[in-house]
Formats: structure tokens, C-alpha cells, sequence
């Protein structure tokens, strides 16, 4: 921001995150719809098409209104509550970029180091009062996930009873995960279903408009094809809204849920490298390994960001 005389520079944690919505937001939903919207109506018009055909409100009201409420009727009243911040999700994209996970590697070997240094005693302090916790508030991209630090803390806390059996750690950390899954693929699942059903909701716009235009047998052709074309409206627009928005809306939604799961099994695989036994900066490479090429920090960024943490604790 220019003054006169001077700039101002807003710190990158603030505007980073709006630059970075507002490119996935335009240069991948709007440019996906558009691409959408000109290739079928632009053909429909190119080859001769009258768009006023298409402008039916009431086979629109049919689909859609049916769609709303099989949808309520099929989604428990979580899955209702969650379907309201899909567009966010979708607008935002996976809530985890490179410097996310270079602060959660970061975190990961500060952890093990203090264990190392202190022993595991000196964890207590952190994990029973994390929102007090100077350590977790060092990574703060770590420390407003409420679920990851839950996560982290549950099992430090039990390395710290005496659990060091990697095996049985791993199998409770494999159905702890599990089970988030089946929570995010709930949403995607109930999305994929609408997808599945909205052909079928326009064929019964469909049938409905061909009953109508049946009671009007008698009027002149060209009022009957206008309402016949007006009918078959209906099974165009369940096919379309189908399979161009509501099944891509389900397959982007599980590619964002499977990119950010990534997060918490980086945090299972360090600790449990951690609890077999392994140093540091060899837990932290087995946490590493594990994520998307996309966002994977390189070996040497981590030895940098550790070796500058190390200088500040």
C-alpha cells in the first residue's frame, strides 16, 4: 500500500490466504462452469438453437425443489449442517499449502527433540494445556487446527503413560483416522448421490410436461412442439445439472478431503517413527515422505526451518 512518502506492507499470513482463495475461486470453479455453459448452450445456439426454449422455470422448480428434498430426506442433520460450507471449501480449496507443512514438520521435530533432550516427562506441560502451550504457539498454522492438536496431544499423552508398542499405537491411529474419513466422505457421498439421482428427477419433468402438453392436444402444432420442446427441457436440464456441476462438485470435494487427510497421517507417521526409536531428524524424513509432490517441503527447507528454530528455542 503506497503513501505519500512512504509504504506500508501487509504481512504475507494476511493477504496470502485471499490471493491464494481468489485464484482457486476464479481460475478453477468460474473457469470450469464457464467452459461448461459456452460448450453446451453456445452449441445448442450455433447449430440454430432458440435459447428462450431453454428458460423453463417451472421443469427448473421440479428438478431442483425435488433434488432439495431428497436430499433432506437421504443426509442425516450433520451431513445438512455440513453441506452448507461446501462452496467454501470448494471456493478455498485444501486448507494446506507447503509453509503448513513445513510448520507441522517444524513442530514434529522440536517435539522429538525436547523429548530427546528432556525426556518425555517434558511434554506434560504442552499437552495438557495446549491453548497455554508456548511451544504449540510457535506454529500457529498448527495451533488454530483444533482437530490436529487434539490428535497430537492424545497421543503424546499416552507416550507419555508408558505406551511404546509402535504396532498397537499404529492399529488406534488407523481407526481414529478412519473414522474422520467417514466423516468427510459423508458430504461426498450424499453429493454423489444427488448427481446419481437428478437425471431421474428430469425425466419426471419430463413425463410431467408431456402429461400437460397431452391435455392440450387440440391446439395448433406449433403451440404443441413448442410444449413438447418445452418438456424434453426437463431431461436436458437433470442431465446437465447431473453430470456438469453436481458430479464434478462430489469429485473435487473428495480430491480436497483426501489432499488435507495427508496432514494427519504426516503426524501418525512421525510419531510413530518417533516411538520406534528413531532420531529426529529420521522421524521427521518418514513424516515428510509421506506427502502430495505438490506441497512437500524439500529436505534441505526442513533443516533450514529446524536448524532457525533451534537457534530461537
Amino acid at each position: 500500500i503506497a503513501l505519500p512518502g512512504r509504504r506500508i506492507f501487509w504481512p504475507a499470513h494476511i493477504w496470502r490466504p485471499f490471493r491464494t482463495a481468489a485464484r482457486n475461486l476464479f481460475m478453477r470453479l468460474l473457469v470450469g462452469i464457464a467452459i461448461i455453459v459456452v460448450s453446451v448452450i453456445g452449441g445448442y445456439l450455433a447449430q440454430g438453437g432458440h435459447f428462450e426454449v431453454l428458460v423453463q422455470p417451472f421443469e427448473a422448480l421440479i428438478i431442483l425443489g425435488a433434488a432439495m428434498g431428497a436430499f433432506v430426506i437421504g443426509n442425516t442433520g450433520p451431513v445438512l449442517k455440513q453441506s452448507m460450507r461446501i462452496f467454501g471449501t470448494l471456493f478455498k480449496g485444501p486448507r494446506y499449502n507447503k509453509q503448513a507443512y513445513v510448520d507441522l514438520l517444524g513442530l514434529q521435530f522440536t517435539i522429538f527433540k525436547l523429548v530427546q533432550q528432556k525426556g518425555v516427562l517434558a511434554l506434560e506441560e504442552h499437552i495438557e494445556h495446549p491453548d497455554e502451550s508456548r511451544l504449540f504457539q510457535a506454529f500457529p498454522s498448527f495451533a488454530k487446527n483444533h482437530h490436529a492438536v487434539e490428535f497430537m496431544c492424545d497421543y503424546l499423552r499416552m507416550v507419555t503413560l508408558g505406551t511404546r508398542v509402535p504396532h498397537e499405537m499404529e492399529a488406534l491411529m488407523d481407526e481414529e483416522l478412519e473414522t474422520h474419513h467417514q466423516e468427510s466422505s459423508r458430504i461426498v457421498s450424499a453429493i454423489q448421490a444427488l448427481a446419481d439421482g437428478t437425471p431421474a428427477l428430469g425425466i419426471v419433468a419430463a413425463v410431467l410436461g408431456v402429461i400437460h402438453t397431452m391435455g392440450s392436444i387440440s391446439e395448433p402444432p406449433e403451440v404443441l412442439g413448442h410444449m413438447i420442446g418445452g418438456a424434453l427441457v426437463g431431461t436436458f436440464l437433470g442431465v446437465f445439472c447431473a453430470y456438469g456441476f453436481f458430479g464434478p462438485m462430489a469429485q473435487s470435494l473428495r480430491n480436497i478431503y483426501d489432499a488435507e487427510a495427508k496432514y494427519l497421517g504426516s503426524i501418525k507417521i512421525g510419531l510413530l517413527a518417533h516411538i520406534s526409536g528413531y532420531a529426529p531428524a529420521i522421524a521427521i524424513e518418514f513424516a515428510r515422505k509421506g506427502l502430495m509432490s505438490e506441497v512437500r517441503p524439500t529436505f534441505s527447507e526442513i533443516d533450514e526451518a529446524t536448524a532457525d528454530w533451534q537457534l530461537a528455542a
